[in-house]
């Protein structure tokens, strides 16, 4: 648990640096409309703004914006993949026309993009700990009845850049009642990637640690990687696929079971996927198939999704699912551990769309 709230702390810390941002981008509406203040992102047809005398960000529908001027930088990503670090301002187009961004990288080089194949439009910066972004959840039930006590706290901190990404996040999960043992799930997520010189195809490298009380798991260290790509990355979907290797060992608590450690290399299969509503709802879904080379028959599977709703600003209302299956535990163990859970979200810095997730 100890490391759980550290890996909290480190991603909500390094984003308060993002918010200190100078009002100074100004937007203009097809009506003609002005306004003045700090552009946060771009994101599923939403411009999202922010007014220095509005506590809480806007959103704007992206379709009805006639132009856009600002000297922040900003990390753009296109739907074929491609990405770009620059300022983004608004260029000359013909009248009714789509609306084109004009990005200007730190070397002075000018990219003329159309606006309506931008996938994400997010803050970024030139200082380290302002690149950060992230988000935390968290949910606790109660039950006077039988004195059952539930809660879940999840958190992911990730560090984008215009051709990489990491990050590091962290799910647990406990349940208490009286007259029963208390179960805990605890997982920790590493992750790196960064794109291929080929459109929508990337590599990447990826660790969980597990401890399952149902399972009987103590620690279930997995390590993989492999080459993916993105079947969809639009303003609404965004749906990747990854295939590669990968080694698992899972040490089983003594008590359950006399051999203690089991070590088996296996295939990797993994998919993300992600579907955005107008500034209302976000669903992610994560799976990883790991088919046993070392033991033909056995297969290791495991999912989150999370489906979240906004409340407002950086708040929003969550329900998640966790799964994890063995279709051949050790002994009598359980061959799967699974669960639901709900409560409050909140993201930082240029996180638009974040989630706490195994797979990026």
């Amino acid at each position: 648990m100890k490391i759980c709230v550290l890996i909290l702390c480190l991603a909500v810390l390094p984003g308060a640096p993002l918010f200190a941002r100078e009002s100074t981008d100004v937007v203009v509406m097809n009506n003609g409309d002005r306004l003045t203040g700090a552009v946060k992102g771009i994101d599923a047809g939403v411009l999202y703004f922010s007014l220095p005398y509005v506590i809480q960000t806007i959103s704007i529908d992206w379709s009805k914006v006639a132009s856009l001027h600002s000297q922040q930088l900003f990390l753009v990503k296109m739907q074929d993949g491609s990405a770009y670090t620059g300022t983004i301002n608004s260029a000359l187009t013909t009248p009714g026309g789509p609306l084109k961004l004009e990005v200007v990288d730190p070397q002075g080089n000018q990219i003329l993009i159309d606006s309506g194949q931008i996938a994400t439009v997010g803050q970024t910066s030139d200082k380290f700990l302002q690149r950060f972004t992230g988000g935390a959840n968290f949910g606790v039930t109660y039950t006077k009845g039988n004195q059952t006590t539930q809660y879940n706290l999840s958190g992911l901190a990730a560090y984008p850049r215009e051709r990489w990404l990491a990050q590091v996040g962290f799910s647990s999960n406990l349940s208490s009642s009286s007259g029963a043992n208390t179960s805990t799930r605890n997982q920790v997520n590493l992750a790196a990637l960064r794109l291929l010189p080929w459109k929508n195809y990337f590599y990447e490298g990826l660790g969980t640690f597990l401890q399952s009380a149902e399972q009987g798991i103590a620690v279930q260290t997995t390590l993989g990687g492999g080459i993916g790509r993105y079947l969809k990355n639009t303003k609404r979907t965004t749906f990747s696929v990854l295939g590669g290797v990968g080694w698992q060992q899972t040490r089983y608590r003594q008590s359950t079971v006399p051999a203690g450690t089991q070590d088996v290399f296996a295939g990797l299969v993994a998919t993300s996927l992600d579907l955005y509503r107008f500034n209302k709802t976000n669903l992610n879904l994560t799976a990883v198939l790991l088919p046993a080379l070392s033991e033909t028959g056995r297969v290791f599977f495991s999912t989150n999704a999370t489906y979240f709703i906004k409340i407002t600003g950086n708040l929003s209302w969550n329900i998640s699912f966790y799964g994890n299956w063995d279709n051949r535990p050790p002994g009598n163990l359980p061959g799967s551990d699974y669960g639901t859970s709900s409560g409050i979200s909140w993201t930082f810095g240029s996180s638009l769309r974040t989630a706490p997730r195994s797979v990026q």
